[in-house]
């Protein structure tokens, strides 16, 4: 890959961009490795997009109507998480064509061997590569103009995302570099917090995921209060007490796990939630984290399920979102085209 970067992003509005994909099935993770962290950073006076990629969705097979409920749910819980329709922008990704236009200007410029080097390409397509759809293959170079249709200089990532950051990054340098001009920021990843990879509560070696054949492995975010206590008290652990040192988690995975959620959820470090339990059994720790699950996501799931009564409303939300997005995007957009040499409308 290119390794290219004169551009500063110093000349560049202050912009963060994340998007998930309407999977369905919000868990726990999604709550603590994104929905919590928009809404934390939401107030921070930095203008924030945030999307619902349904256009990524489709490079696997979808059925229409659980794309459709999915995507409202996701809607939904980024509202319940804390997300103001009114303070960040709120869309889908379908709703906002300049995204899928830039990423044919991106298919362009990525090169076939930096597409065939992503890990999630050959994690997905495996063995049947052959049979795998186009849009997987070319699923990076939309993502990054996901993010630099906005100029977005700051996107939050998790770990498993870092390859395709990396890859925006390099598409933006390129870009550059061809054309002569400093025009796409070289956006910054953003990876913080006590619980960025959430795992499994029936193993700490995996992460939490909705595709886990056992329920009992997450908390789902559409989960009642008695669901969220039960699992949390059902997790698996080690026959050892909590350690009073960070490095005591080391080769402990499950008692890892709880105490990067405790932490998350309670916006502590790992070192505070350890000054306070270490040494207690998980007969001690298991419930606390358990009233404290509750406490924090009981409301969420409450507020998901008013939201997701009334979808016009919703939809609405994503609609205006749309409109709001575009005044950015098209923009950036039209300047693209000029730069590549394409004819634009007088």
């Amino acid at each position: 890959m290119t390794e290219t970067r004169e551009t500063t992003n110093a000349a560049f509005t202050p912009r963060v961009f994340s998007g998930i994909q309407p999977s369905g099935d919000l868990h726990l993770g999604n709550y603590l490795g994104a929905l919590k962290r928009f809404a934390d950073a939401q107030n921070r006076g930095i203008q924030s997009i945030y999307c619902m990629v349904d256009l990524h969705a489709i490079t696997v097979w979808q059925d229409p109507a659980d794309l459709k409920r999915s995507t409202r749910e996701l809607c939904a819980g980024f509202i319940a998480s804390g997300i103001d329709p009114e303070k960040s922008i709120l869309i889908n990704q379908s709703q906002v064509p300049e995204h899928a236009q830039l990423a044919w200007i991106f298919n362009c410029v990525a090169r076939m061997g930096w597409m065939g080097r992503m890990t999630q390409w050959k994690d997905k397509a495996g063995k049947n590569a052959e049979n795998a759809s186009l849009g997987l293959f070319a699923y990076p170079a939309l993502m990054a103009a996901d993010i630099l249709v906005y100029h977005a200089t700051h996107v939050p990532v998790g770990e498993d995302q870092k390859q395709h950051l990396e890859l925006t990054r390099d598409i933006a340098a390129k870009f550059n570099h061809d054309y002569g001009v400093e025009f796409f920021p070289i956006t910054e990843p953003v990876i913080e917090g006590a619980a960025t990879r959430v795992m499994s509560l029936r193993d700490g070696s995996k992460k939490m995921s909705k595709s886990d054949a056992s329920d009992a492995s997450r908390i789902n975010m559409t989960d009642d209060a008695d669901a969220i206590a039960r699992k949390i008290r059902k997790a698996k652990t080690d026959p050892e007490g909590l350690p009073s040192e960070v490095k005591g988690l080391e080769d402990r995975p499950e008692a890892r796990n709880l105490v990067n959620i405790y932490a998350a959820l309670d916006d502590r470090s790992v070192e505070a939630v350890l000054a306070e339990y270490g040494g207690q059994p998980f007969s001690v720790f298991k419930p606390a984290l358990a009233d404290l699950a509750v406490a924090r996501l009981a409301p969420i799931s409450a507020e998901m399920a008013r939201l997701m009564a009334d979808p016009a409303q919703i939809d609405r939300i994503l609609t205006e979102g749309a409109a709001r997005a575009r005044e950015i995007t098209a923009p950036i957009l039209r300047q693209t085209y000029d730069i590549v040499g394409m004819v634009a409308p007088a």
